[in-house]
C-alpha cells in the first residue's frame, strides 16, 4: 500500500484531488486548527495533536488538498486487543459532503499496520448525528455489524460535565471474506 494515495472517487467532485497520507509532526498546528473549526469536537491541546501526528502517525490520517489539511482521523490500536480505536474524525466545512470521512476510514483500514484489527471502535454521544451517520454508513458499506452500548457515563466518568459516550463496535471483514465479496462482485 503506498504511503500517499490520491483519491478521486465517484463521491468526490472531479475537480477535487485530495491526498490521503500519514501525518507529520509539522502538521500538528494545522490539525489543531482544523479540529477547532469542527464544532462540537473536543479541543485537545496543540501538543496533543502534535504527539498524535508524530507518535501515532501509522494509525492516523490527514486529507490534504493544495497544501491545506481538510480532514483528519486520529486513532490507535487498543493494547492487547485486535481493535482499532478511532478517537476523532474532523472534516473541514469546506470539504463536507464529499465522503471524505469514509475515504479516510477505508484508507486507514487498508494500511499494513492495521491488518490485524478485527473490529473498529469509537465512542459517540447520543446526540452526535453526524458521527452516527458516518459510522452506520461505513458499517453498511463494508458489510460489518455495528453495536453500541453506553461506555463512559456522564456522572461516573465525566463528573456530570460531558454527555455519556457510547462505545460503538464495528466488525471488520477478514481477508478471506473480503476476497469472496470482491470475487462475487
Amino acid at each position: 500500500m503506498p504511503k500517499d494515495i490520491v483519491s478521486d472517487t465517484r463521491q468526490m467532485a472531479r475537480s477535487r484531488m485530495v491526498a490521503l497520507r500519514k501525518p507529520e509532526s509539522t502538521d500538528g498546528a494545522a490539525i489543531w486548527d482544523l479540529i477547532r473549526e469542527c464544532k462540537p469536537l473536543d479541543e485537545n491541546s496543540m501538543y496533543c495533536n502534535l504527539i498524535q501526528a508524530d507518535h501515532f502517525r501509522d494509525t492516523c490520517v490527514v486529507a490534504e488538498e493544495d497544501g491545506e489539511i481538510l480532514g483528519w482521523i486520529s486513532g490507535h490500536l487498543i493494547p492487547a486487543q485486535d481493535a482499532f480505536f478511532v478517537w476523532q474524525v474532523a472534516v473541514s466545512p469546506r470539504a463536507r459532503g464529499l465522503g471524505l470521512g469514509k475515504q479516510m476510514l477505508r484508507h486507514l483500514l487498508e494500511r499494513e499496520e492495521l491488518a490485524e484489527a478485527e473490529v473498529l471502535k469509537t465512542t459517540i454521544t447520543e446526540d452526535n448525528d453526524a458521527s452516527w451517520g458516518l459510522f452506520r454508513s461505513f458499517a453498511r458499506e463494508i458489510g460489518g455489524t455495528l453495536d453500541d452500548e453506553p461506555h463512559f457515563h456522564r456522572d461516573d466518568h465525566f463528573g456530570g460535565a460531558h454527555d455519556t459516550e457510547h462505545m460503538v463496535t464495528i466488525t471488520l471483514k477478514d481477508g478471506e471474506e473480503e476476497a469472496a465479496l470482491n470475487a462475487a462482485a
